[in-house]
C-alpha cells in the first residue's frame, strides 16, 4: 500500500507540473508571447520608448515618463509590442518595458471610490481624473482599486485599462 500511495502522489505531483506548465504563456519561435492579443499591460520602467516601428532603428515616436501607466497591447513581433495609450496614440516597445501588472486611469472627473461595490456603499474616497490606479479585482461593472494604500471599488466605466466584462484579478 505505501508503495501505492507514493506513485499516486508522484503521479499527482507530475499531473500538477503539466497542468502549469500548459497554462502558462510559451514564448514562440517567433518572439511573440502567445498570450491574447489586445490585452492591457503597464510600463515597468519610469522612461519607456514607443517607436515608429518594431525596431531600434526606427525612430522613436513618443516617450512613456510614467512607470505603472496601462498601454493596450494591439499587436506582436519578435520581442516588439505594439501599444495604443489611452489617447490613442500607438508605438513600438520592446516588450522588456512592459509588465503583465494591471493598472488604470481614472477618466474625465474627480470619482468616488465607494466601501462596497454599490453606488450606495458609503464613500470611502475621491479621486483625480488621470490618476492611475492598481486593479486588484474586477466583476461585472465594478473594479476594486488601490493607490497610495488606499482602496475602494469604483465602476469599471471610470476607468481606462480595462474591458467591459473583462475579469480582472490582481
Amino acid at each position: 500500500m505505501r508503495y501505492g500511495g507514493v506513485m499516486w502522489r508522484a503521479a499527482f505531483s507530475l499531473l500538477i507540473l503539466v497542468a502549469c506548465l500548459a497554462a502558462a504563456p510559451v514564448e514562440r519561435d517567433d518572439g511573440t508571447s502567445g498570450l491574447v492579443v489586445p490585452r492591457f499591460v503597464s510600463l515597468k520602467k519610469d522612461r519607456a520608448y514607443a517607436r515608429t516601428g518594431p525596431g531600434d532603428t526606427y525612430p522613436v515616436a513618443v516617450v512613456y515618463v510614467r512607470k505603472s501607466l496601462p498601454v493596450e497591447v494591439i499587436k506582436e513581433y519578435e520581442i516588439w509590442r505594439q501599444v495604443r495609450d489611452i489617447d490613442g496614440g500607438t508605438g513600438w516597445v520592446n516588450k522588456t518595458m512592459l509588465t503583465g501588472e494591471r493598472t488604470a486611469i481614472v477618466t474625465r472627473t474627480i470619482r468616488t471610490l465607494y466601501s462596497a461595490a454599490d453606488v450606495s456603499a458609503p464613500p470611502v474616497w475621491r479621486i483625480a481624473p488621470g490618476a492611475v490606479v492598481s486593479l486588484v479585482l474586477c466583476e461585472g461593472a465594478w473594479c476594486r482599486v488601490t493607490r497610495d494604500g488606499k482602496g475602494g471599488y469604483m465602476l469599471r466605466a471610470q476607468l481606462w485599462g480595462t474591458y467591459p466584462g473583462e475579469a480582472v484579478a490582481g
